[in-house]
């Protein structure tokens, strides 16, 4: 269980609270590419960390995320016009780049320097993965945008989901960290494959270590007395957890709309190109980025399934996810919890971020918040999924899982870490 004063110190992530300053510190999801598709095209709304936003990609297809109220008298900027090198306020013309500046104020009178007084509040983005990321702290100094796998994979070869979660965002992401689930939840009937390996052994020997970047979740099964399946994942802070999906890598953002309502962020990158088999999430997902299955039509339950097909008769592990997640409520109270040993993974991943926000409140410093580039070595957060013998040590058989590098030591070829 979890005292109410440390559930509302993890779940509040307003611009005022601790945990809203923290996440700020990094650079998350804020929307897809593909909801800017093209410049001079029509602006985004974005709700992020309880602000109210408004992207949009210039005619040079850089990309702005401003306060959406335009900062004359507060009309929205979402039905502005996207022209000409910037945003222009539909109600009397002012025109803001993607920096934030004020570069026109038509209806002032001719030569009026008014406009080199206001600055809208902007936000820096990245596009990477199909995802545009955006830093809502400090504007100095700023953090590098970490060097995941995925920032440097071929863009065939990756692909990303993104839907609306009705709940805070911690529910969501504790789900990602508890692999027990995998045996229940997600069951099938008839499957083969690794949903035998979780059919077999129920109850899988956890283990978790506190890395530079989060926290390292193994889950073994042992299905035969020859044999382990490893399981391993990552939380990677502030609100992404890295899982196996099948053979394919996956990393799942959790990203704050604001304390009631979560974007869920699923982006797969792969060894190979991405098929319409990768991408089966999509088909669960509307024009909206809001889920078909909802708790409003009971995630369209079939009973009859459930008997005869898989544990929860709901289609797809997303909305299984959903469901789990979301019928907790709002804001669950961690208070009436009664964990066990298959909670081990939430635990370890709800005292780092304790610690990290208390940390973070007494000195200033985040974990995981990269100021120099020689640090960007991030070739140890990983996520895999594999059968070994077990005779073998998981460690020996995956010798990059260490828990902290830097591309100072890489390049030396030396690594650091601690069994």
């Amino acid at each position: 269980m979890l005292p109410k004063n440390e559930n509302e110190l993890l779940t509040r992530t307003g611009a005022e609270t601790p945990m809203g300053q923290l996440i700020r510190r990094y650079w998350v999801p804020a929307l897809l590419s593909e909801e800017l598709p093209a410049p001079d095209g029509p602006p985004v709304q974005v709700r992020l960390l309880g602000e109210e936003l408004v992207a949009f990609r210039d005619s040079q297809g850089r990309i702005g995320l401003l306060e959406e109220h335009c900062a004359h008298r507060g009309t929205s900027l979402f039905y502005g016009r996207n022209e000409d090198r910037g945003l222009r306020c539909i109600y009397h013309g002012w025109k803001y780049d993607v920096e934030g500046r004020v570069l026109e104020t038509p209806a002032e009178p001719a030569g009026s320097e008014f406009r080199h007084k206001i600055r809208q509040r902007a936000y820096p983005t990245v596009e990477s993965a199909g995802m545009i990321f955006a830093y809502l702290g400090p504007p100095e100094p700023r953090p590098v945008f970490p060097n995941y796998k995925y920032v440097s994979a071929a863009p065939e070869t990756t692909y990303v989901t993104k839907a609306l979660l009705e709940c805070n965002y911690l529910q969501g992401l504790e789900g990602e960290c508890d692999s027990a689930h995998l045996s229940f939840l997600h069951r099938e009937f008839r499957g083969g494959g690794q949903q035998a390996l979780y059919a077999a052994d129920t109850a899988p020997e956890y283990f978790t270590e506190d890395t530079d970047f989060g926290v390292r979740l193994i889950a073994l099964r042992h299905p035969s007395p020859d044999e382990t399946y490893v399981r391993v994942s990552s939380f990677v802070m502030p609100v992404c957890c890295w899982v196996p999906a099948g053979h394919r890598r996956e990393a799942h953002f959790y990203v704050p709309a604001d304390d009631t309502h979560t974007w869920r962020y699923d982006l797969g990158f792969l060894d190979r190109p991405a098929t319409p088999q990768d991408r089966h999430r999509a088909k669960q997902i509307g024009p909206d980025y809001r889920r078909i299955r909802t708790m409003a039509n009971h995630y369209l339950q079939d009973r009859k399934a459930q008997r005869t097909e898989d544990f929860t008769g709901i289609e797809d592990f997303l909305n299984e996810d959903a469901c789990a997640t979301e019928t907790m409520g709002p804001i669950y109270d961690r208070s009436k919890e009664h964990l066990g040993q298959s909670d081990k993974g939430v635990i370890a991943v709800r005292r780092f971020l304790l610690n990290a926000v208390k940390d973070f409140e007494s000195s200033g410093q985040a974990p995981h918040v990269i100021m120099d580039e020689r640090e960007n070595d991030m070739r140890h957060v990983d996520t895999l999924a594999e059968v070994i013998p077990s005779s073998r040590h998981w460690r020996e058989h995956f010798p990059h899982l260490v828990l902290r590098t830097t591309l100072a030591a890489a390049q030396e070829g030396v690594t650091s870490g601690t069994r």
